[in-house]
């Protein structure tokens, strides 16, 4: 049996229905958006067996990307929890069907508050459909499934339209990067977005006069801990920096004196930064850039205040 052919049919299916559904998408879709964009409380997603695991999921996707909500399950309403929902809410319920015994008791309570039901199901007759303030059709012409038993193409087909209710609605509210960065601070995008170089930069340096001699230099890269060694000019102005690098190239030369200033061996000009806000990320993009391992960052005088080393980086998180 060729399984790689069978998983290829099933995308071939799914990909399909969802081609159609895009063809044949209703404005009601406008209505869905204007009337979650104008909710002064939460969105609520309701629905039972598959339709409710997909809502959940809807419900998490919205509420990452700006729009408040989160998923109750219909049997739990009926014992206490419609006390989750406000007269400043709307409902977005979920049946296949439009027949859940669970999901069309609910309804009528629903409806008590006077608040926007929003219905995705397979028709617009089915019990959900008639009670709906606003109706997307999620009809699919074939399930993946061979028995056409278990959801499949109707459960991507409705996965695929509440992340488009989830990204209209971002553009709705010009949902950007920085946004996205306060609702996810501790994933590795969020970290990308939200850690600045001030967060991670080391600030205790060592420093040496360019006018040192080699030999102190080395001293102060030992206790240093990165590496390398600061020199500056007898303004604090950043003149060099002498990486372990540096020096075991220096140990090549013929002429090589531990007595030597250290200047004579270290890399003049260095790449700083200037700018300690700026996004970890874009610094290590920078160093990548450069083919440096550590960044020297500066102010305004030009006067290092702070370093960061790739590895920094890489612990942080930033990648």
């Amino acid at each position: 049996m060729d399984f790689k052919k069978i998983a290829q049919e099933v995308m071939e299916i799914e990909a399909g229905e969802i081609l159609n559904a895009r063809s044949s998408l209703s404005d009601e879709i406008n209505a869905a958006v204007e009337s979650i964009y104008g909710l002064k409380g939460k969105l609520i997603v309701t629905g039972v067996g598959k339709s409710g695991l997909i809502g959940a999921k809807i419900a998490a996707t919205l509420s990452s990307t700006g729009t408040s909500s989160f998923f109750l399950h219909p049997t739990e309403a009926m014992h206490g929890d419609l006390g989750m929902i406000s007269k400043n809410d709307g409902v977005l319920a979920i049946s296949y069907s439009g027949e859940s015994d669970e999901l069309i008791k609910i309804i009528p309570h629903i409806k008590r508050f006077n608040i926007p039901l929003i219905g995705l199901a397979r028709s617009k007759t089915s019990s959900l459909g008639r009670s709906s303030d606003i109706f997307l059709s999620i009809s699919v012409r074939k399930e993946a499934c061979p028995l056409e038993a278990a959801p499949t193409s109707s459960t991507t087909l409705t996965l695929a339209l509440g992340d488009a209710l989830a990204v209209c609605l971002m553009k709705k509210r010009n949902f950007t990067k920085k946004d996205f960065a306060s609702f996810h601070p501790g994933g590795t995008l969020g970290r990308r977005l939200f850690v600045k170089i001030s967060d991670i930069m080391r600030t205790k340096l060592p420093i040496v006069r360019d006018e040192a001699s080699l030999k102190s230099a080395i001293d102060k890269m030992t206790h240093g801990m990165i590496g390398s060694v600061i020199l500056t000019d007898d303004k604090g102005s950043i003149s060099a920096i002498l990486s372990d690098g540096d020096l075991r190239r220096a140990l090549g030369r013929e002429n090589f004196s531990i007595d030597a200033k250290a200047i004579d061996y270290a890399t003049k000009n260095p790449k700083t930064i200037n700018d300690k806000d700026m996004l970890a990320s874009d610094a290590l993009v920078f160093l990548e850039q450069h083919k440096i391992q550590l960044l020297v960052i500066v102010d305004k005088k030009n006067m290092p205040i702070g370093v960061l080393h790739i590895h920094d980086l890489i612990e942080a998180g930033i990648s």
